[in-house]
């Protein structure tokens, strides 16, 4: 009997929440007579079943997350060539999602186009492949989801909402300015996601050194304890230098105006 099937049979019908143990199945194919083809052969169904299990979950995820299907942001696809420094490594390892597992908060900190969102979306698209529930909004965003929330008197459901990913990502911090209920809401997610059981990370970017945050939002003393909160266990990336954007720009010179003709004459 060929143990290290079964095995590849039972870790298949595990990822399926199917309960079948290995001492069971080889029973079975005892009781058959299933030769170590049929055997194969039905490892390779519980393989596909199990492939496309996982598709649709990861479909799922990166559809609820919000972050692009299309041209989707990855580490693969991040150029890390144009970074310099001793901290290069650890951009690069964030691809493991330790910061998920320690509970440790992340911002990427820095001038348009140096990659942040690249950053915070793969990150985001990782987790999403493991099977961790993400959450993408720019701080705009934020705003007017708070702000419908209370209009309709949905704030319990939508701070909910934003405590449950695990991984939670707030683009462009510092494009708009929180009202004083807006402010206590949004404190309100950080405070509870900060007690959150299991892997949890809340991203940040911004073009706005942390310590300028308080100008965007409206409500003094609570701003200082929830941000201490945000950075209490955190890494943050202060990424320098020139944007990435337009780097396959093309100029071209023109001129506008009427066209000079040259007549020639016939001496």
């Amino acid at each position: 009997m060929n143990e290290s099937i079964l095995e590849r049979i039972q870790s298949s019908a595990k990822a399926l929440k199917i309960d079948l143990y290995t001492a069971e199945l080889a029973n079975y194919a005892d009781e058959k007579e299933l030769t170590p083809e049929a055997l194969e052969a039905v490892c390779g169904v519980f393989e596909y079943l199990e492939q496309k299990k996982y598709d649709s979950m990861v479909h799922t995820m990166l559809k609820l997350s919000k972050l692009p299907m299309n041209e989707p942001k990855t580490f693969e696809r991040f150029d890390f060539s144009r970074l310099h420094g001793k901290h290069v490594q650890s951009l690069k390892n964030l691809s493991s999602l330790s910061a998920l597992y320690a509970g440790k908060n992340l911002a990427f900190i820095g001038p348009q186009g140096v990659g942040k969102t690249h950053l915070a979306m793969a990150f985001g698209r990782e987790c999403c492949l493991k099977g961790y529930k993400t959450y993408f909004l720019r701080a705009s965003e934020l705003n007017q989801k708070l702000t419908d929330a209370r209009k309709h008197g949905r704030e319990g459901a939508v701070i909910n909402g934003l405590v449950k990913p695990s991984c939670l990502i707030i683009d462009e911090i510092g494009r708009c300015v929180f009202d004083k209920e807006n402010t206590r809401m949004f404190f309100d997610v950080i405070d509870r996601r900060y007690n959150k059981d299991g892997p949890s990370t809340m991203i940040f970017t911004s073009n706005k050194t942390p310590n300028q945050w308080g100008e965007y939002f409206s409500e003094d003393d609570t701003l200082l304890c929830s941000l201490d909160r945000v950075f209490d266990d955190a890494t943050v990336f202060m990424i320098k230098g020139d944007s990435y954007r337009g780097r396959k720009l093309e100029t071209l010179g023109l001129e506008a105006g009427i066209a000079k003709h040259t007549e020639y004459k016939n001496a």
